[in-house]
Formats: C-alpha cells, sequence, structure tokens
C-alpha cells in the first residue's frame, strides 16, 4: 500500500477518530499512527500480518476499541494496559499464550475476545476488571478454570472448544455470571461443579459435546433450579 493512500487514511482518521485497515497484509502496527494518538478512539487493523505490537499503543489515551483479530501476535505490550477508556478489545485468531500482568488495569474493559489462540487457563487477571460483561476464551488449549474465576465479574463467558477437565467450584460464585458456554470440552459429568445449577446466577448453561450424556445433566442436583433460572430468563426475552 502506497504512503498516499497510507496519508488519506490517515487524514479521515483525524477527522472521524477512526482508523480501520484491514486486511491489507500489514507487517508492522502503522508508525505514522502516532501522530493520532489524541484523535483516535477506535482502531482496526484485523486480518493483517502483524506480529508486535509497539509499546506506543499506550498513548492512545482516548482509545475506546481496539481489533487486531487474524494476526501473528505471539504478545501484549505492558504498555497496552495504560489505555483507562478502551472498552472492547478483539484479538481473536493471534498466538497469545498470556495477557500482560498488568492486565487488570484495563479498567473500562467491557468486551475481551481472545477466541483461537493458545491460552491454557484463564488469565487471572481478569479478575480484577469490574466493568466486564462479556469474555470469549473459546478455541483456546486452557485445561482447567482456576478458583480466582470466582471472583470474575463478566455476564457471559465462553470457553467452547478447549481441553477443559476441570473446573473450580468457585465458578458458582461469579457475581454476575448469566451464560456459561463449556460446549466441546473434556469434561465428565462428576466434574462439573453441581452449585452451578444449584446456587449460582447462571441461566443458560451450554454442556454439549462433553464426556456425557445431556440428559444425564437432569439428574442431577439443582437441576429443577437451574431451570427455574433458565425459564424466568427466557420469559424476560420472549
Amino acid at each position: 500500500m502506497g504512503n498516499s493512500a497510507l496519508k488519506a487514511h490517515l487524514e479521515t482518521a483525524q477527522k472521524t477518530g477512526v482508523f480501520q485497515l484491514t486486511g491489507k497484509g500489514l507487517t508492522e502496527f502503522p508508525e505514522d499512527l502516532q501522530k493520532l494518538t489524541s484523535n483516535l478512539r477506535t482502531i482496526d487493523l484485523s486480518n493483517n500480518k502483524i506480529e508486535l505490537l509497539p509499546p506506543l499503543i499506550g498513548k492512545f489515551s482516548l482509545l475506546k476499541s481496539l481489533a487486531l483479530n487474524n494476526n501473528k501476535l505471539t504478545a501484549l505490550p505492558e504498555e497496552l494496559c495504560k489505555l483507562k477508556k478502551l472498552e472492547t478489545l478483539h484479538l481473536n485468531g493471534n498466538h497469545l499464550r498470556q495477557l500482560p500482568a498488568a492486565f487488570g488495569q484495563l479498567s473500562a474493559l467491557k468486551t475481551l475476545s481472545l477466541s483461537g489462540n493458545q491460552l491454557r487457563t484463564v488469565p487471572t487477571q481478569l479478575s480484577g476488571l469490574r466493568h466486564l460483561d462479556v469474555v470469549d476464551l473459546s478455541k483456546n488449549q486452557i485445561q482447567n478454570v482456576p478458583d480466582t474465576v470466582g471472583e470474575l465479574q463478566a455476564i457471559e463467558l465462553n470457553l467452547n472448544q478447549n481441553q477443559i477437565s476441570q473446573i473450580s467450584v468457585q465458578i458458582s460464585h461469579c457475581p454476575r455470571l448469566k451464560v456459561l458456554r463449556l460446549e466441546e470440552n473434556c469434561l465428565e459429568l462428576s466434574m462439573l461443579p453441581q452449585s452451578i445449577l444449584s446456587d449460582s446466577q447462571i441461566s443458560l448453561l451450554a454442556v454439549e459435546g462433553n464426556l456425557f450424556e445431556i440428559k444425564k445433566l437432569r439428574e442431577l442436583e439443582g437441576y429443577d433450579k437451574y431451570m427455574e433460572r433458565f425459564t424466568a430468563t427466557k420469559k424476560k426475552f420472549a
């Protein structure tokens, strides 16, 4: 892509606060964007070949939405965690194994998509995020869900298509969790905490494609209580 084309994109972005350049084969984060650190509210660089997110990302103080789906990121810089206004972060289809230690400082974050990466556990940093609504960790290599999950504030947690065989009973303590997706994992019925059914806020539990028949779920203690929540929620949205 020529310089003139990039220049035109930058001029538009300066007016709109939106910089979108997807599917252009970019191998690095456009350095010229640093001229717009005080303008941009949205950056979308999805479907490129970017391997590194530079530290200068931390300077986009107004940034609300950042999308880098389907790139080649293997790590994220600590500087990303300075984005106090960031509400939406889409990083699906990269090669991320972990999140920066300070990730819990992204205090405005509402939506986090990390589907199709190489995470091996539910990142403990997520527990500090107070406004988190939706977390998508599907299609990773997660094998267990740790105790820290009990502090997660999310309303929806998607863990489909992982390798989960163990889940902490603490998940039933999540104060706002309504939707829990665990399809296509390695769960035995005995490894599913019954308190999810009997004693949680969860009103939609998706567990198809595990190591048990769905109808066996109905025999568990607490299933009736779960169905009450499920039906009440359904009525609300009908």
